[in-house]
């Protein structure tokens, strides 16, 4: 579960050459491996890139940057009160589009943030909806559904 997950997350961060710079993207990668780490060392072995870990990889995943997508708005919220560094909304995309857009739209509802900018939310949902249709395609692929 470590190797898969190590390789998979350092493999995106080598070819999306701006999540290098996202340090919500680095976050996420340490509660994932770390969570890998403790699954594998405590509760069960398992082998690498076998079916059963690549979903669990998944739920870790998608778990942990719906949390992390979540704190980036409540941090830039914070930083937009208070006139601080602010989060820019291409690192905010990136992590709505690696599978963070549940924790976004808590986050856009809760803090009330991003929720008013219409060029924001039209990109937002434009790659929401994209984003499902790529979901169906691939299970359609997989004769899923």
């Amino acid at each position: 579960m470590v190797i898969t997950s190590t390789v998979i997350l350092m493999g995106l961060l080598l070819l999306i050459a701006p999540l290098r710079k996202n340090n919500f993207y680095m976050l996420h990668i340490g509660i994932v491996i770390l969570a890998a780490y403790y699954m594998e060392n405590n509760l069960f072995t398992v082998t690498p890139f076998h079916p059963k870990t690549l979903l669990l990889f998944l739920v870790f995943h998608l778990t942990s940057i719906n949390f992390v997508t979540f704190i980036a708005y409540g941090v830039d919220k914070r930083a937009a009160q208070t006139g601080n560094w602010r989060i820019s909304e291409n690192n905010l995309h990136t992590l709505e589009f690696l599978g963070g857009w549940a924790g976004a739209l808590l986050g856009q509802k809760l803090f009330h943030h991003k929720s008013k900018k219409k060029s924001y939310q039209t990109f937002f949902w434009l790659m929401f909806f994209f984003e499902i249709g790529l979901i169906f395609v691939i299970l359609k692929f997989l004769k899923i559904i």
